[in-house]
Order: C-alpha cells, then structure tokens, then sequence
C-alpha cells in the first residue's frame, strides 16, 4: 500500500482560485473525508488526484510514483494511475449484467478469464451482491447499483479509493444501511481513499480523519471525535452538528472563559479565537447540550417555551431568548410556557464576529 501526498495544490477556475495551496497526506489503510460547503474545493481536489482536473500548480505523489508535478510538466493520465473512481451517478452500462460491469476494468488491464471470474466473484461476495452477478442493473435497488459501482472500483486492488459523493443519489433510509456497511468494509479491507461529501453525519461516519475546507483552503483537520467537539473556527462549528447560535458582546475574558453579554443575559463560555472585551461575538451551543433545569441557577436562563415537534425518538422544543430562536432536544414532552434552560460552559463556544 502507498502513501497519496498531496502538496500546494492550486487551482482557478473562471477567474475564481478554487484551491489556494492545499495541501494533505492520505496514509496506507487511511479513508479521509472532504467536507465543506459546495465551491469550497472538496471535488477540484478529488478531480485533480483522479487526472480530470490538471492543477495550476502544486504536486500529487502516490508511493514512490509523481502522478502530478507542475515544476516539472508530469501529468500522468487517469487512465495510467491506477486509482479506483466512485461518482455520485453509478454509470453502469444497462445492458450489461452485473458481473460484466465489475470485470470491465480487469478485461481492459488483459486479465485473464480465469483470474477475472475468481477476482470478480471475491469482490461482488465481499459486498454481499454474490448472488446478483446475472443481474442487469435495473433489476437491482438504488443501494444494490452503489455497491456494484463500488465493486467494480475495488475488483482490480487500486492503491486509493476516489469517492465523489457516492451516497447522495440514496433516499435517507438506504443512506444510513449504506454508511453502516461501508464504514465495515472500511475497517474489514484497510482501504485507503479520499472521500467527498458535503454531509457531515456521513463523513464522522464512514472515514478516519476529515479535512474541512472552506473557500479553497483547509479550515481545520481531525478525527471526527476532534472535529466536532473541538471545532477551531466559527464556520467549523457552525457547519458540523445541529446548533443554536447566540450573537451578543464580549463582556468579560478570564483564562480562557468568555462572558457574553445580551439583551438580558450573560453566559459564559470557552474564549474561542482572538477576542476584545467589547466585541461582537457569537456563542455556538450543540442542540444536544442544552439542558432544561428545575429551576434558576448558575449558567440558567428562563426562556418561553413556544412549540413542541416530535421525531420519533425525541422530542424538539423551540424557545426564544429575546430575538434568538433556540433548539433543544429531550426524551419526553413538556408543555408551552416558562422553562429554564442550563447553558453548560464548556460546551459554549464564543467566536469574534
């Protein structure tokens, strides 16, 4: 297994700098997300390690092979990389069975019948598709196409996986059976890939570390465990997870801590960033670590309770701090009127606006 090295990536695109120098090491047995807002780059890079998108600058590496090296004019095709492509729409030719479709590529790279029926059969087993290799794509499920899709990717051992968005043609409820079985072969085959995707349960799900990008460049970098819940930018934190976003002014700083400051409340929080007292700023809360309290105390605001949804395994409530409208989720229903909510401190993160 090789190492993908990527260095000073860049790219412009119709006047726009797409990519702004990126750079990242994709380790052997290592899946890493892409995950940003669309524009943010996530897919120029993804395009531009598979061949299909030639950098302006910058230099891609794969082991000991330069697959890309603009100092020195390399530009190896993608039909000579030897890398596995997964997109968002399966392209599997109709008329041909499943079995045909995952042995196209070894047929091309002049495998032999006998060694492309065993690789064929070991592959489609491994995805659980063992039985639907007579198949013609139509006769399968949405979720059934993906995996031969990502059959025929694996049949031929590439060194790294390249996947574009490659659940995002599934309805929510494949989509979660997906991730689950994915994040499995994952762990089970070692595989090593780049992964792109704009959500963000996904990518915490299926991939060892992700790589936010935001307008070309990496914003922050992590496990997903790190990602969530040590975001080092505002846009990290309000992009991941489910958030209440609390604007107000800094009114005090303390080794660390933060007081925000607004219409009728302060709350402290972790000083996140460059802060000045006096300062506009925001505070991001998960929905989840809000927590109703029996009554005033410490970090304890009473809010009005205006409405109540209910998910299935938990109730939403929507409350209102002056102009701001709050979420918080819990195990049972409770009743519109005057509650108290407990904003633990640790888990406020205040931003400079």
């Amino acid at each position: 297994m090789r190492e993908l090295v990527i260095e000073n990536l860049r790219k412009t695109l119709g006047g726009n700098e797409v990519l702004k120098g990126v750079s990242l090491r994709v380790k052997p047995g290592e899946l890493v997300a892409l995950l940003g807002q669309s524009g943010s780059g996530k897919t120029t890079i993804l395009r531009a390690v598979a061949g299909l998108e030639p950098p302006d600058g910058g230099r891609i590496v794969l082991g000991q092979q330069v697959l890309f090296d603009q100092r020195e004019g390399v530009d190896v095709p993608p039909e000579k990389r030897g890398l596995g492509l997964v997109f968002q729409s399966y392209a599997l030719w109709p008329n041909r069975t499943v079995f045909e479709n995952v042995a196209y590529g070894l047929k091309l790279r002049g495998v032999a019948a006998a060694d492309t029926k065993k690789q064929v059969e070991a592959v489609l087993d491994r995805l659980g598709l063992g039985p639907f290799g007579p198949r013609l794509p139509h006769q399968l499920s949405g979720g059934q196409q993906q995996r031969v899709a990502l059959a025929r990717a694996l049949v031929y051992q590439p060194p790294v996986l390249l996947m574009d968005e490659p659940l995002s043609n599934l309805d929510a409820k494949l989509r979660e059976e997906a991730r689950a079985w994915l994040r499995e072969l994952v762990v089970q085959s070692g595989l090593s890939g780049l992964y792109v995707t704009h959500d963000q349960v996904e990518a915490m799900a299926v991939a060892d570390r992700i790589l936010f990008l935001r307008e070309g460049r990496i914003e922050q970098q992590g496990t997903p465990e790190e990602i969530y819940a040590d975001p080092q930018s505002a846009a990290a934190a309000d992009f991941m997870g489910s958030n209440n976003r609390v604007p107000g002014r800094i009114g005090a700083i303390e080794e660390g801590w933060a007081r925000l400051d607004g219409a009728g409340f302060s709350l402290w929080g972790q000083a996140r960033g460059t802060l000045h007292v006096g300062a506009r700023a925001t505070g991001f809360i998960r929905v989840e670590r809000l927590r109703f309290a029996n009554g005033p105390g410490d970090h304890v605001l009473e809010v009005p309770l205006e409405a109540v949804l209910y998910l299935g395994e938990r109730y939403e409530f929507v409350l209102k701090l002056g102009a701001t409208r709050l979420r918080a989720w819990g195990p049972e229903r409770r009743a519109p009127g005057p509650a108290f909510l407990h904003f633990p401190p640790g888990d406020l993160w205040v931003f400079a606006d």
